[in-house]
């Protein structure tokens, strides 16, 4: 990844706020975050909205902004609201910190890249700093169960992992292509090591293209999951996209019934 994080978006207006340079006590660096609003935020000053935290948040939105491509997430889930097939949420878009990302986004020190390993304080960050400003800020339905966190690759591997680790903050995971092979898949030692399920709602997707060893890793974690008590269509979601690469375009193919699963209409 490329230090691109100062790169503010110039193209988006209306229902977008950018919040820059957010800083914390927890990580070195600030993060940009800028939020997407749901359809109807300004019309019904009422009405409440669960909230989904994404991590790189520079690439959902904006090719201006990304540094590797957008996932239209802001189109794609404006049109399912228009659809009426999901309950839209407040999308919270954490711009990752360039040279400190594969720090932030990992569980475990890598002794040979040294690097990696502030996960847990970069989930500091987002629970005890970025969630209570959201909500102060924002009208939220700031319950567990309206909260999701999620990303990919790196990103998707610290979203399943703070996910486990703050269970009653986030109820729903978006976990698109996780970077299993962090620390000789730590991860899936991590699931087995689960004392107890959490009332956690996951989506889990990869693509067969992505790399070798890539698909069976990412079902060695559906499986852990499996073992600890989710049930595939129940609150476990698990895609596995035929030719589909290790790329923003082909996750963002997914934002659909990513939203759709763990935002349903309620």
């Amino acid at each position: 990844m490329t230090d691109e994080t100062r790169r503010r978006p110039t193209t988006l207006t209306g229902a977008f706020r950018l919040h820059p340079a957010f800083a914390s006590r927890y990580v070195s660096a600030p993060h940009d975050v800028l939020v997407h609003l749901p359809l109807g935020y300004h019309t019904d000053g009422t009405k409440k909205y669960p909230v989904l935290y994404m991590q790189d948040g520079q690439n959902l939105f904006d090719a201006a902004t990304s540094f590797a491509g957008e996932w239209r997430m802001d189109e794609t889930s404006d049109a399912l609201a228009r659809e009426g097939a999901i309950t839209q949420p407040i999308i919270v878009g954490i711009y990752n910190a360039g040279a400190y990302r594969i720090d932030e986004y990992t569980p475990t020190r890598d002794a040979a890249r040294r690097a990696g390993g502030k996960a847990l304080l970069y989930g500091r960050m987002l629970v005890e700093e970025l969630k209570p400003f959201i909500d102060a800020t924002y009208r939220t339905l700031p319950d567990v169960a309206d909260t999701g966190l999620g990303g990919s690759s790196l990103g998707g591997l610290v979203s399943l992992y703070l996910g486990l680790i703050h269970p009653s903050v986030f109820g729903k995971l978006a976990v698109l292509s996780p970077s299993v092979w962090w620390d000789n898949r730590f991860i899936v030692r991590r699931i087995r090591a689960l004392r107890a399920k959490p009332a956690t709602k996951i989506w889990l997707s990869t693509g067969t293209a992505e790399g070798e060893g890539v698909v069976e890793a990412a079902r060695r974690v559906r499986g852990a999951l499996e073992v600890k008590g989710w049930t595939l269509g129940i609150d476990l979601d698990y895609v596995e996209v035929e030719g589909a690469p290790h790329n923003e375009a082909a996750w963002a193919g997914l934002v659909r019934p990513m939203l759709q699963f763990l935002f349903p209409k309620t």
